[in-house]
């Protein structure tokens, strides 16, 4: 059973970490934005979103830490087509010490419909050992107080029902 959808006029109380214009070659022999770029829309937002958190490539070259996603469920919504503008929206949900769970949205702005929602696990890593890590004190702290303000959102984020942090 499908978790109840915000609309996309609650999505866009979120600030917003991308936008853009769905080109010409992103069409599939449906007529539609094939799958694979929703996807790719949700792995853009995320280095925005990384920065929102505080993570920059500092982070990962001289620290020699990084974020692995660990777990994705993807709700596809509604259809994109050429020319749509679509913008994409992350709400934080929970963080443990390693890891932190949210929900990316993607919005058709031109048909003002909830395109799809990634339910994501990412988890910190040591890219030396290649193994989860525990979160900096500063990017959980970010985290936390991210949730804090998204928990006073007048609507509930979707979820699977087998995923957190």
């Amino acid at each position: 059973m499908r978790p109840l959808m915000p609309t996309a006029e609650n999505v866009l109380e979120l600030p917003s970490l991308l936008t853009v214009t769905v080109p010409p070659e992103w069409e599939d022999m449906n007529g539609h934005v094939n799958v694979q770029h929703y996807v790719a829309l949700y792995d853009q937002a995320g280095w925005p979103m990384l920065e929102w958190l505080g993570i920059d490539s500092s982070y990962f070259q001289n620290q020699r830490q990084g974020i692995f996603d660990h777990e994705h469920h993807i709700w596809f919504l509604a259809e994109m087509h050429i020319g749509d503008q679509v913008s994409a929206h992350a709400r934080l949900l929970a963080c443990s010490d390693k890891r932190f769970h949210g929900v990316v949205f993607l919005v058709n702005i031109t048909q003002s419909r909830l395109a799809c929602v990634v339910e994501f696990v990412s988890t910190g890593a040591d890219l030396e050992s290649r193994r989860t890590a525990a979160l900096p004190d500063a990017v959980k702290a970010r985290i936390d107080e991210i949730i804090v303000a998204h928990d006073t959102l007048g609507w509930q984020a979707p979820r699977c029902g087998v995923m957190s942090a």
